[in-house]
């Protein structure tokens, strides 16, 4: 998958170095959907007293803040019709074409924590955490983890909250739109694998046998709480 974004995502040394300092007090809760990344950062929040930022909640507002310059695969995707969006099209270019994986919004992600106090201390958790555009703002590595489900792990915690169809039973071929889905984001955790790995940043592989004090337990330790 390509990394390429807007050139509002790109800062300069100086710049960065200021958002790192303003942003140390944020820990970040990335990876593939079905990981388990908002129950986990909601157990984190409530036990040791942090703000939670969840970015799934906010996407409806970043699509309103969002313009056709600075967010075009979101554009795209909003003149398509369901079977347009989830049918007709591969998973491949799915993935490469979805416009929170490009990175788009993910400034006003930014935007936001900067304006939530320092103190306490923030959880933000949400697939568009993307490795290449959260490294850039971590003072230390243990401020980020992503969360890397297996297949079969994903299919069950979708399949348990009642949510596998949403999508799929609004197009004209659900069952092909359901296979899409699902490879695509397969695909997307195998990208985020990559990256993680290549960037050298913090990952738990996420299968059935663990459970969800397991992963709370861990992530904790990994931020160092």
């Amino acid at each position: 998958m390509n990394d390429a974004i807007g050139p509002e995502h790109h800062v300069g040394t100086a710049d960065a170095a200021a958002l790192r300092a303003r942003l140390r007090h944020v820990h970040w809760i990335g990876g593939g959907s079905g990981a388990g990344k908002s129950t986990i950062a909601g157990r984190i929040a409530a036990r040791h007293g942090l703000r939670l930022y969840a970015t799934d909640e906010v996407m409806s507002d970043h699509a309103g803040r969002s313009t056709p310059e600075d967010s075009p695969f979101l554009s795209a995707f909003k003149a398509m019709d369901m079977d347009e969006r989830w049918v007709g099209r591969s998973p491949e270019t799915m993935l490469e074409t979805f416009h929170w994986f490009r990175g788009e919004g993910f400034h006003l992600i930014v935007e936001d924590l900067l304006r939530l106090p320092r103190d306490p201390r923030v959880v933000v958790e949400g697939f568009r955490l993307l490795p290449h555009l959260v490294k850039p703002l971590l003072t230390t590595p243990d401020q980020a983890v992503w969360l890397l489900p297996t297949p079969g792990f994903r299919r069950a915690a979708i399949d348990s909250r009642g949510s596998t169809w949403d999508i799929a039973r609004r197009t004209g071929d659900p069952d092909r739109a359901l296979r899409n889905l699902l490879e695509r984001d397969r695909m997307f955790t195998e990208h985020l694998r990559e990256r993680t790995k290549s960037l050298r940043l913090r990952v738990i592989e996420v299968d059935t046998t663990m459970t969800e004090d397991d992963l709370a337990g861990r992530v904790t330790a990994t931020f160092g709480l």
